[in-house]
Protein backbone atom coordinates (compact mmCIF):
# COMPACT_ATOMS: atom_id res chain seq x y z
CA UNK A 1 0.00 0.00 0.00
CA UNK A 2 1.78 3.15 -0.77
CA UNK A 3 2.09 6.18 1.26
CA UNK A 4 -0.35 8.27 -0.55
CA UNK A 5 -3.34 5.86 -1.02
CA UNK A 6 -2.61 5.38 3.21
CA UNK A 7 -2.90 9.41 3.63
CA UNK A 8 -5.56 9.48 1.20
CA UNK A 9 -7.43 6.69 3.00
CA UNK A 10 -7.00 8.70 7.03
CA UNK A 11 -8.42 11.90 4.83
CA UNK A 12 -11.73 9.81 4.05
CA UNK A 13 -11.43 8.71 7.77
CA UNK A 14 -11.52 10.94 9.80
CA UNK A 15 -14.24 12.91 7.31
CA UNK A 16 -16.50 10.05 8.06
CA UNK A 17 -15.69 10.33 11.76
CA UNK A 18 -16.81 13.35 11.71
CA UNK A 19 -13.55 15.61 12.24
CA UNK A 20 -14.63 18.96 12.55
CA UNK A 21 -11.56 20.88 11.12
CA UNK A 22 -8.47 19.08 9.32
CA UNK A 23 -5.29 21.08 8.23
CA UNK A 24 -3.44 19.11 5.39
CA UNK A 25 0.23 20.16 5.07
CA UNK A 26 0.94 20.23 1.56
CA UNK A 27 2.42 21.76 -1.30
CA UNK A 28 0.41 19.73 -4.48
CA UNK A 29 -3.09 21.50 -3.91
CA UNK A 30 -4.00 20.05 -6.89
CA UNK A 31 -3.82 16.58 -5.62
CA UNK A 32 -5.43 17.23 -2.37
CA UNK A 33 -8.26 18.68 -4.10
CA UNK A 34 -8.71 16.16 -6.35
CA UNK A 35 -8.49 13.46 -3.48
CA UNK A 36 -11.14 15.48 -1.62
CA UNK A 37 -13.23 15.49 -4.73
CA UNK A 38 -13.12 11.30 -4.77
CA UNK A 39 -13.59 11.20 -1.30
CA UNK A 40 -16.92 13.86 -1.94
CA UNK A 41 -18.23 11.50 -4.62
CA UNK A 42 -18.25 8.79 -3.09
CA UNK A 43 -19.78 10.00 0.55
CA UNK A 44 -22.30 11.95 -1.79
CA UNK A 45 -21.51 15.22 -0.49
CA UNK A 46 -20.65 18.55 -2.13
CA UNK A 47 -17.24 20.09 -2.43
CA UNK A 48 -16.90 23.44 -1.94
CA UNK A 49 -13.50 25.22 -2.52
CA UNK A 50 -11.96 28.69 -1.10
CA UNK A 51 -9.56 31.44 -1.92
CA UNK A 52 -8.91 34.80 -1.70
CA UNK A 53 -9.04 35.49 -5.24
CA UNK A 54 -12.42 33.84 -5.78
CA UNK A 55 -14.55 33.27 -2.72
CA UNK A 56 -16.27 30.16 -1.73
CA UNK A 57 -17.33 28.36 -5.10
CA UNK A 58 -18.83 24.67 -5.92
CA UNK A 59 -15.84 22.86 -7.07
CA UNK A 60 -16.44 21.65 -11.06
CA UNK A 61 -17.08 18.52 -12.10
CA UNK A 62 -13.83 16.33 -13.36
CA UNK A 63 -15.37 16.70 -16.73
CA UNK A 64 -15.61 20.73 -16.71
CA UNK A 65 -12.11 21.45 -13.94
CA UNK A 66 -10.27 23.17 -17.05
CA UNK A 67 -13.04 26.47 -17.30
CA UNK A 68 -12.73 28.99 -15.38
CA UNK A 69 -13.50 28.99 -11.35
CA UNK A 70 -16.62 31.19 -10.45
CA UNK A 71 -16.17 34.06 -8.37
CA UNK A 72 -18.18 34.66 -5.28
CA UNK A 73 -16.69 38.40 -4.29
CA UNK A 74 -19.34 38.30 -0.77
CA UNK A 75 -17.37 35.34 0.58
CA UNK A 76 -13.66 36.32 -0.56
CA UNK A 77 -12.75 37.49 3.26
CA UNK A 78 -11.85 34.48 5.41
CA UNK A 79 -14.39 35.07 7.88
CA UNK A 80 -17.40 36.07 5.42
CA UNK A 81 -16.55 32.23 3.98
CA UNK A 82 -16.06 30.56 7.30
CA UNK A 83 -19.62 32.19 8.48
CA UNK A 84 -21.10 30.81 5.36
CA UNK A 85 -20.05 27.52 5.89
CA UNK A 86 -21.44 27.30 9.36
CA UNK A 87 -24.89 28.56 7.50
CA UNK A 88 -25.10 25.45 5.26
CA UNK A 89 -27.66 22.86 5.76
CA UNK A 90 -26.52 19.78 3.55
CA UNK A 91 -23.51 17.16 4.16
CA UNK A 92 -20.41 19.38 2.44
CA UNK A 93 -16.64 19.42 2.64
CA UNK A 94 -15.79 22.91 2.31
CA UNK A 95 -11.71 23.12 0.96
CA UNK A 96 -9.45 26.23 2.16
CA UNK A 97 -6.44 26.74 -0.07
CA UNK A 98 -3.25 28.45 1.30
CA UNK A 99 -5.23 29.36 4.57
CA UNK A 100 -1.99 29.16 6.64
CA UNK A 101 -1.08 33.18 6.61
CA UNK A 102 -4.38 34.15 7.76
CA UNK A 103 -3.85 31.92 11.00
CA UNK A 104 -1.23 34.38 12.65
CA UNK A 105 -1.72 34.88 16.29
CA UNK A 106 -2.98 38.03 16.23
CA UNK A 107 -5.87 37.15 13.76
CA UNK A 108 -8.12 36.61 16.57
CA UNK A 109 -11.46 36.55 14.07
CA UNK A 110 -10.35 34.14 12.31
CA UNK A 111 -9.53 31.91 15.09
CA UNK A 112 -12.25 32.28 16.77
CA UNK A 113 -14.73 31.39 13.66
CA UNK A 114 -12.72 28.01 13.28
CA UNK A 115 -12.88 27.54 16.83
CA UNK A 116 -17.05 27.88 16.90
CA UNK A 117 -16.75 25.53 13.64
CA UNK A 118 -14.79 23.34 15.14
CA UNK A 119 -17.64 23.26 18.05
CA UNK A 120 -20.37 23.08 15.58
CA UNK A 121 -19.58 20.89 12.82
CA UNK A 122 -18.43 17.97 15.19
CA UNK A 123 -22.22 17.01 15.51
CA UNK A 124 -22.48 17.67 11.83
CA UNK A 125 -22.06 16.43 8.57
CA UNK A 126 -19.66 18.70 7.68
CA UNK A 127 -15.74 19.87 7.39
CA UNK A 128 -13.65 22.46 7.03
CA UNK A 129 -10.52 21.15 5.31
CA UNK A 130 -7.28 23.93 5.30
CA UNK A 131 -4.69 23.34 3.01
CA UNK A 132 -1.09 24.66 2.97
CA UNK A 133 2.48 23.58 2.19
CA UNK A 134 3.67 24.62 5.55
CA UNK A 135 1.93 24.24 9.08
CA UNK A 136 1.03 27.57 10.76
CA UNK A 137 -1.11 26.70 13.99
CA UNK A 138 -1.66 28.87 16.42
CA UNK A 139 -1.88 26.96 20.16
CA UNK A 140 -5.57 28.66 20.48
CA UNK A 141 -6.43 25.72 17.74
CA UNK A 142 -3.87 22.55 18.29
CA UNK A 143 -7.21 21.07 20.12
CA UNK A 144 -9.81 21.71 17.44
CA UNK A 145 -7.77 21.33 14.53
CA UNK A 146 -5.92 17.99 13.32
CA UNK A 147 -2.89 17.78 10.96
CA UNK A 148 -2.35 15.54 8.42
CA UNK A 149 0.47 15.11 6.10
CA UNK A 150 -0.04 14.82 2.12
CA UNK A 151 3.16 13.13 0.82
CA UNK A 152 4.71 13.66 -2.50
CA UNK A 153 3.77 11.27 -5.15
CA UNK A 154 5.24 8.00 -4.45
CA UNK A 155 6.18 5.00 -7.10
CA UNK A 156 3.10 3.69 -8.67
CA UNK A 157 1.65 7.37 -9.45
CA UNK A 158 5.27 8.80 -11.02
CA UNK A 159 4.99 5.03 -12.68
CA UNK A 160 1.57 6.00 -13.84
CA UNK A 161 2.79 9.10 -15.32
CA UNK A 162 5.68 7.66 -16.58
CA UNK A 163 3.93 4.93 -18.69
CA UNK A 164 1.00 7.42 -19.64
CA UNK A 165 4.51 9.75 -21.00
CA UNK A 166 5.54 6.49 -23.39
CA UNK A 167 2.00 5.67 -24.49
CA UNK A 168 1.50 9.58 -25.56
CA UNK A 169 4.81 9.39 -27.58
CA UNK A 170 4.25 6.13 -29.20
CA UNK A 171 3.11 7.20 -32.41
CA UNK A 172 5.72 10.09 -32.43
CA UNK A 173 8.78 8.82 -34.62
CA UNK A 174 10.81 11.69 -33.90
CA UNK A 175 10.25 11.03 -30.02
CA UNK A 176 11.35 7.64 -27.78
CA UNK A 177 10.97 6.45 -24.69
CA UNK A 178 13.34 3.96 -23.43
CA UNK A 179 12.01 1.96 -20.35
CA UNK A 180 14.02 -0.92 -21.10
CA UNK A 181 15.89 -3.22 -18.62
CA UNK A 182 16.44 -1.26 -15.25
CA UNK A 183 15.88 2.38 -17.15
CA UNK A 184 12.11 2.65 -15.41
CA UNK A 185 12.91 1.99 -12.42
CA UNK A 186 16.49 4.16 -12.44
CA UNK A 187 14.04 7.01 -14.36
CA UNK A 188 11.61 6.97 -11.28
CA UNK A 189 14.28 6.73 -8.83
CA UNK A 190 15.34 9.95 -10.23
CA UNK A 191 12.20 11.84 -10.49
CA UNK A 192 10.75 10.58 -6.84
CA UNK A 193 10.85 13.52 -4.03
CA UNK A 194 8.79 15.65 -6.98
CA UNK A 195 5.48 16.76 -7.54
CA UNK A 196 3.18 15.31 -9.91
CA UNK A 197 3.52 18.82 -11.81
CA UNK A 198 7.22 19.50 -11.02
CA UNK A 199 8.11 15.42 -12.97
CA UNK A 200 5.81 15.90 -15.76
CA UNK A 201 7.15 19.20 -16.40
CA UNK A 202 10.69 17.50 -16.58
CA UNK A 203 9.61 14.54 -18.23
CA UNK A 204 8.17 16.93 -21.13
CA UNK A 205 11.39 19.17 -20.88
CA UNK A 206 13.64 16.05 -21.79
CA UNK A 207 11.86 15.33 -24.58
CA UNK A 208 12.02 18.33 -26.14
CA UNK A 209 15.15 18.75 -25.63
CA UNK A 210 16.62 15.48 -26.67
CA UNK A 211 13.93 13.27 -28.42
CA UNK A 212 13.96 10.87 -26.29
CA UNK A 213 14.06 9.69 -22.64
CA UNK A 214 16.21 7.00 -20.95
CA UNK A 215 18.57 6.56 -18.76
CA UNK A 216 20.94 8.86 -20.27
CA UNK A 217 19.01 11.96 -19.61
CA UNK A 218 18.98 11.15 -15.65
CA UNK A 219 21.27 13.87 -14.74
CA UNK A 220 18.84 16.56 -16.50
CA UNK A 221 16.36 15.34 -14.11
CA UNK A 222 18.61 15.81 -11.06
CA UNK A 223 18.60 19.50 -12.26
CA UNK A 224 14.80 19.57 -11.03
CA UNK A 225 15.85 18.37 -7.34
CA UNK A 226 18.78 20.59 -7.25
CA UNK A 227 15.86 23.74 -7.77
CA UNK A 228 14.26 22.22 -5.26
CA UNK A 229 17.17 22.43 -2.69
CA UNK A 230 18.37 25.59 -3.58
CA UNK A 231 14.86 27.52 -3.03
CA UNK A 232 15.19 25.80 0.96
CA UNK A 233 17.61 27.90 2.14
CA UNK A 234 19.12 25.07 4.57
CA UNK A 235 21.01 22.34 2.18
CA UNK A 236 23.50 22.80 -0.43
CA UNK A 237 23.59 20.73 -3.65
CA UNK A 238 26.59 19.71 -4.67
CA UNK A 239 27.69 18.83 -8.44
CA UNK A 240 30.19 16.15 -7.71
CA UNK A 241 32.93 15.01 -10.76
CA UNK A 242 34.77 13.13 -8.44
CA UNK A 243 35.31 9.31 -8.90
CA UNK A 244 36.23 6.60 -6.34
CA UNK A 245 39.66 6.53 -8.35
CA UNK A 246 40.22 9.72 -7.41
CA UNK A 247 40.72 9.33 -3.99
CA UNK A 248 44.32 7.50 -3.25
CA UNK A 249 43.86 4.55 -0.88
CA UNK A 250 41.19 3.86 1.70
CA UNK A 251 40.83 0.58 -0.15
CA UNK A 252 38.21 -0.56 2.46
CA UNK A 253 35.94 2.40 2.48
CA UNK A 254 35.74 1.93 -1.22
CA UNK A 255 35.12 -1.73 -1.26
CA UNK A 256 32.33 -1.26 1.44
CA UNK A 257 31.00 1.66 -0.88
CA UNK A 258 31.14 -0.35 -3.96
CA UNK A 259 29.72 -3.48 -2.65
CA UNK A 260 26.30 -0.95 -1.49
CA UNK A 261 25.85 0.84 -4.58
CA UNK A 262 22.94 -1.63 -6.01
CA UNK A 263 20.87 -1.34 -2.10
CA UNK A 264 18.66 0.96 -3.43
CA UNK A 265 16.83 -1.10 -5.80
CA UNK A 266 13.66 -2.58 -5.83
CA UNK A 267 16.01 -6.14 -5.95
CA UNK A 268 17.95 -5.53 -3.52
CA UNK A 269 14.13 -4.84 -1.23
CA UNK A 270 13.24 -8.00 -2.83
CA UNK A 271 16.19 -9.89 -1.49
CA UNK A 272 15.70 -8.81 1.92
CA UNK A 273 18.12 -6.00 2.10
CA UNK A 274 17.33 -2.95 4.00
CA UNK A 275 18.55 0.38 2.37
CA UNK A 276 21.73 1.48 3.54
CA UNK A 277 21.67 3.68 6.66
CA UNK A 278 24.78 5.89 6.93
CA UNK A 279 29.22 6.00 7.32
CA UNK A 280 30.64 7.94 9.66
CA UNK A 281 34.18 8.50 8.79
CA UNK A 282 36.56 9.43 11.58
CA UNK A 283 40.52 10.42 11.07
CA UNK A 284 43.27 13.00 10.42
CA UNK A 285 42.31 16.36 8.52
CA UNK A 286 43.13 16.41 4.89
CA UNK A 287 43.08 13.02 4.21
CA UNK A 288 40.18 12.25 1.67
CA UNK A 289 36.88 12.09 4.10
CA UNK A 290 34.90 14.72 2.26
CA UNK A 291 36.63 13.16 -1.46
CA UNK A 292 35.15 9.87 -0.09
CA UNK A 293 31.62 11.78 0.58
CA UNK A 294 31.26 13.72 -3.21
CA UNK A 295 32.89 10.27 -5.08
CA UNK A 296 30.11 8.28 -3.60
CA UNK A 297 27.57 10.44 -5.35
CA UNK A 298 29.19 9.73 -8.65
CA UNK A 299 29.33 6.02 -7.57
CA UNK A 300 25.89 5.63 -6.54
CA UNK A 301 24.31 8.24 -9.03
CA UNK A 302 22.51 9.65 -6.37
CA UNK A 303 21.81 13.58 -4.98
CA UNK A 304 24.47 14.87 -2.77
CA UNK A 305 23.17 17.46 -0.38
CA UNK A 306 25.05 19.09 2.52
CA UNK A 307 23.66 20.26 5.72
CA UNK A 308 25.35 23.19 6.84
CA UNK A 309 24.41 23.05 10.43
CA UNK A 310 25.26 26.66 10.67
CA UNK A 311 22.31 27.82 8.74
CA UNK A 312 19.93 25.35 10.96
CA UNK A 313 20.39 27.66 13.85
CA UNK A 314 17.69 30.68 14.34
CA UNK A 315 17.34 33.37 16.57
CA UNK A 316 13.44 32.92 16.89
CA UNK A 317 12.22 30.46 19.72
CA UNK A 318 11.47 26.98 17.56
CA UNK A 319 13.09 28.53 14.64
CA UNK A 320 16.10 25.83 15.09
CA UNK A 321 14.16 22.87 15.41
CA UNK A 322 11.95 23.69 12.65
CA UNK A 323 14.67 24.45 10.19
CA UNK A 324 15.83 20.71 11.61
CA UNK A 325 13.20 19.03 10.76
CA UNK A 326 12.34 21.16 7.62
CA UNK A 327 16.09 20.14 6.28
CA UNK A 328 15.17 16.58 6.96
CA UNK A 329 11.87 16.74 4.91
CA UNK A 330 13.70 17.92 2.33
CA UNK A 331 16.44 15.59 2.14
CA UNK A 332 13.70 12.84 2.65
CA UNK A 333 11.66 14.15 -0.15
CA UNK A 334 14.54 14.15 -2.37
CA UNK A 335 15.42 10.55 -1.82
CA UNK A 336 16.71 8.23 -2.42
CA UNK A 337 20.20 10.93 -1.58
CA UNK A 338 23.01 11.48 -0.15
CA UNK A 339 23.32 14.04 2.90
CA UNK A 340 26.48 14.51 3.60
CA UNK A 341 26.96 16.39 7.22
CA UNK A 342 30.68 17.80 7.12
CA UNK A 343 32.96 18.16 10.30
CA UNK A 344 29.90 16.77 12.28
CA UNK A 345 32.55 17.20 15.64
CA UNK A 346 31.87 21.04 14.93
CA UNK A 347 28.49 20.42 14.45
CA UNK A 348 27.25 18.87 17.29
CA UNK A 349 30.26 18.47 19.10
CA UNK A 350 30.66 19.20 23.27
CA UNK A 351 26.73 19.50 23.74
CA UNK A 352 27.21 17.06 26.93
CA UNK A 353 28.44 19.50 29.03
CA UNK A 354 26.01 23.36 30.09
CA UNK A 355 24.32 24.50 27.04
CA UNK A 356 24.27 28.84 26.99
CA UNK A 357 21.28 28.33 24.59
CA UNK A 358 18.55 27.44 26.82
CA UNK A 359 18.77 23.89 25.55
CA UNK A 360 18.30 24.53 21.83
CA UNK A 361 21.62 23.04 20.74
CA UNK A 362 20.51 20.08 22.63
CA UNK A 363 16.83 19.44 21.09
CA UNK A 364 18.12 20.22 17.62
CA UNK A 365 20.84 17.21 18.24
CA UNK A 366 17.94 15.28 19.92
CA UNK A 367 16.00 15.45 16.33
CA UNK A 368 18.96 14.55 14.57
CA UNK A 369 19.59 11.48 16.21
CA UNK A 370 16.15 9.94 16.52
CA UNK A 371 15.70 10.78 12.75
CA UNK A 372 18.98 9.22 12.18
CA UNK A 373 17.83 5.88 14.26
CA UNK A 374 14.00 5.68 12.92
CA UNK A 375 14.39 6.76 9.41
CA UNK A 376 12.89 4.90 6.73
CA UNK A 377 13.57 6.89 3.83
CA UNK A 378 16.68 6.09 1.11
CA UNK A 379 18.93 8.98 2.77
CA UNK A 380 22.69 7.97 3.39
CA UNK A 381 24.38 9.76 5.91
CA UNK A 382 27.72 10.94 5.13
CA UNK A 383 29.13 12.15 8.17
CA UNK A 384 32.78 13.05 8.49
CA UNK A 385 34.75 14.16 12.20
CA UNK A 386 38.22 15.19 12.91
CA UNK A 387 37.74 15.38 16.56
CA UNK A 388 36.50 12.03 18.38
CA UNK A 389 36.49 13.88 21.98
CA UNK A 390 34.00 16.18 21.59
CA UNK A 391 31.35 13.95 19.61
CA UNK A 392 28.42 13.43 21.72
CA UNK A 393 28.92 9.32 23.10
CA UNK A 394 24.57 9.17 21.49
CA UNK A 395 26.19 9.64 17.86
CA UNK A 396 28.92 7.22 18.12
CA UNK A 397 25.72 4.13 18.75
CA UNK A 398 25.36 1.28 17.08
CA UNK A 399 22.18 2.06 14.59
CA UNK A 400 23.07 5.31 14.20
CA UNK A 401 25.04 4.75 11.29
CA UNK A 402 25.93 1.00 9.44
CA UNK A 403 29.54 1.67 9.68
CA UNK A 404 32.14 3.65 10.85
CA UNK A 405 35.37 4.35 9.67
CA UNK A 406 39.33 5.50 10.60
CA UNK A 407 41.03 7.43 7.80
CA UNK A 408 44.43 7.68 9.16
CA UNK A 409 47.57 9.34 7.33
CA UNK A 410 48.58 7.29 4.25
CA UNK A 411 50.80 4.56 3.79
CA UNK A 412 54.04 4.49 1.62
CA UNK A 413 51.56 2.31 -1.36
CA UNK A 414 48.87 5.11 -0.87
CA UNK A 415 51.16 8.29 -0.64
CA UNK A 416 52.39 6.82 -4.23
CA UNK A 417 48.71 6.36 -5.41
CA UNK A 418 48.32 9.69 -4.12
CA UNK A 419 51.42 11.22 -5.77
CA UNK A 420 50.53 9.80 -9.21
CA UNK A 421 47.05 11.24 -9.27
CA UNK A 422 47.67 14.69 -8.74
CA UNK A 423 50.27 14.58 -10.93
CA UNK A 424 48.24 12.89 -13.65
CA UNK A 425 45.26 15.47 -13.00
CA UNK A 426 47.62 18.44 -13.28
CA UNK A 427 48.65 16.78 -16.98
CA UNK A 428 51.87 14.83 -15.89
CA UNK A 429 53.31 11.41 -16.45
CA UNK A 430 53.80 9.81 -12.90
CA UNK A 431 56.73 7.62 -14.53
CA UNK A 432 58.76 10.61 -15.06
CA UNK A 433 59.20 11.40 -11.67
CA UNK A 434 61.22 9.70 -8.93
CA UNK A 435 58.17 8.16 -6.74
CA UNK A 436 59.81 6.62 -4.33
CA UNK A 437 61.93 9.21 -3.17
CA UNK A 438 58.62 11.48 -2.96
CA UNK A 439 56.65 8.63 -1.18
CA UNK A 440 60.03 8.43 1.36
CA UNK A 441 59.79 12.67 1.71
CA UNK A 442 56.33 12.81 2.22
CA UNK A 443 55.91 10.21 5.33
CA UNK A 444 53.34 11.66 7.82
CA UNK A 445 51.85 13.90 4.95
CA UNK A 446 48.04 14.15 4.27
CA UNK A 447 46.28 13.67 1.44
CA UNK A 448 45.65 17.42 1.70
CA UNK A 449 49.71 18.02 1.97
CA UNK A 450 50.72 15.82 -0.88
CA UNK A 451 48.34 18.10 -3.04
CA UNK A 452 50.35 21.53 -1.55
CA UNK A 453 53.24 20.35 -2.32
CA UNK A 454 52.73 19.05 -6.03
CA UNK A 455 51.24 22.18 -6.60
CA UNK A 456 53.78 24.15 -5.18
CA UNK A 457 56.42 22.39 -7.12
CA UNK A 458 54.27 23.65 -10.36
CA UNK A 459 54.16 26.85 -9.41
CA UNK A 460 57.83 27.22 -8.51
CA UNK A 461 58.73 25.70 -11.94
CA UNK A 462 56.49 28.13 -13.46
CA UNK A 463 57.92 30.81 -12.25
CA UNK A 464 61.30 29.80 -13.47
CA UNK A 465 60.30 30.56 -16.97
CA UNK A 466 57.22 28.24 -17.52
CA UNK A 467 60.42 25.24 -17.76
CA UNK A 468 59.15 21.19 -16.67
CA UNK A 469 58.32 20.67 -12.87
CA UNK A 470 60.42 17.96 -11.89
CA UNK A 471 60.85 15.83 -9.07
CA UNK A 472 63.74 18.18 -7.11
CA UNK A 473 60.71 21.34 -7.09
CA UNK A 474 58.57 18.59 -5.52
CA UNK A 475 61.18 17.51 -2.88
CA UNK A 476 61.76 21.43 -2.38
CA UNK A 477 58.55 22.05 -1.26
CA UNK A 478 57.53 19.15 1.45
CA UNK A 479 61.21 20.34 2.80
CA UNK A 480 59.20 23.89 3.22
CA UNK A 481 56.11 21.84 4.90
CA UNK A 482 55.49 21.04 8.34
CA UNK A 483 53.03 18.43 8.00
CA UNK A 484 50.21 18.39 10.64
CA UNK A 485 51.58 14.61 11.77
CA UNK A 486 53.85 17.22 13.79
CA UNK A 487 52.16 20.02 14.66
CA UNK A 488 49.22 17.76 15.94
CA UNK A 489 51.13 15.21 17.32
CA UNK A 490 49.60 14.42 20.48
CA UNK A 491 46.20 15.09 19.16
CA UNK A 492 46.33 12.47 16.11
CA UNK A 493 47.97 9.69 18.77
CA UNK A 494 45.40 9.86 20.71
CA UNK A 495 42.28 9.81 18.06
CA UNK A 496 44.47 6.35 16.68
CA UNK A 497 44.56 5.01 20.08
CA UNK A 498 40.99 5.79 20.70
CA UNK A 499 40.42 4.59 16.93
CA UNK A 500 42.07 1.36 17.40
CA UNK A 501 39.53 -1.12 18.93
CA UNK A 502 36.57 1.01 18.21
CA UNK A 503 36.51 1.91 14.47
CA UNK A 504 37.15 -0.17 11.32
CA UNK A 505 40.56 0.77 9.27
CA UNK A 506 39.07 2.70 5.82
CA UNK A 507 43.32 1.26 4.37
CA UNK A 508 44.28 -1.67 3.96
CA UNK A 509 47.41 -1.34 5.85
CA UNK A 510 45.18 0.23 8.88
CA UNK A 511 47.53 2.20 10.65
CA UNK A 512 49.70 4.29 7.46
CA UNK A 513 52.02 7.26 8.29
CA UNK A 514 55.73 5.71 10.13
CA UNK A 515 56.60 8.90 12.08
CA UNK A 516 53.21 8.82 14.32
CA UNK A 517 53.50 4.74 14.41
CA UNK A 518 56.76 4.79 15.75
CA UNK A 519 55.65 7.27 18.48
CA UNK A 520 52.79 5.50 19.25
CA UNK A 521 55.15 1.92 19.29
CA UNK A 522 53.27 0.97 16.19
CA UNK A 523 55.42 -0.99 13.33
CA UNK A 524 55.95 0.71 9.90
CA UNK A 525 54.37 -0.63 6.91
CA UNK A 526 56.59 -2.45 5.03
CA UNK A 527 56.60 -3.79 1.12
CA UNK A 528 57.39 -0.55 -0.83
CA UNK A 529 55.23 0.77 -3.64
CA UNK A 530 52.37 -0.86 -5.23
Amino acid sequence: MSETFKQKRNLEILIRSRYPVIYVVSSEEKRVVEAVGEIGRRLEKNVYCWSCLSGLALQAPPSQLQKKAPVNNATRDPIAALKETMDFKDPALFVFKDFHPFLARNNLAVIRSLREIAQEFINSLKTVILIGPMLNLPHDLEKDVTVLDFPLPGPNELGDLLDSAAREVAANPNLTVDLSGDAREEILKAVHGLTLAEAENVLAKSLVVNGRLGVEQIPEILTEKRQIIRKSGLLDYYESELSLTDVGGLENLKQWLVKRKLAFSDRARGFGLPAPRGVLMLGVQGCGKSMCAKAVSALWNLPLLRMDVGRIFDSLVGGSEENIRRAISIAEGVAPCILWVDEIDKAFGGLSGSSTDSGTSQRVLATFLTWLAEKSSSVFVVATANNVASLPPELLRKGRFDEIFFVDLPSRPERANILAIHLRRRGRNPAAFDLRQLVEATDGFSGAEIEQAVVSGLFDAFYDNGREVTTQDILTATLETVPLSQTMLEEIEGLREWCRARTRPASVNGQGSGKISRLANLPLVEGGLS
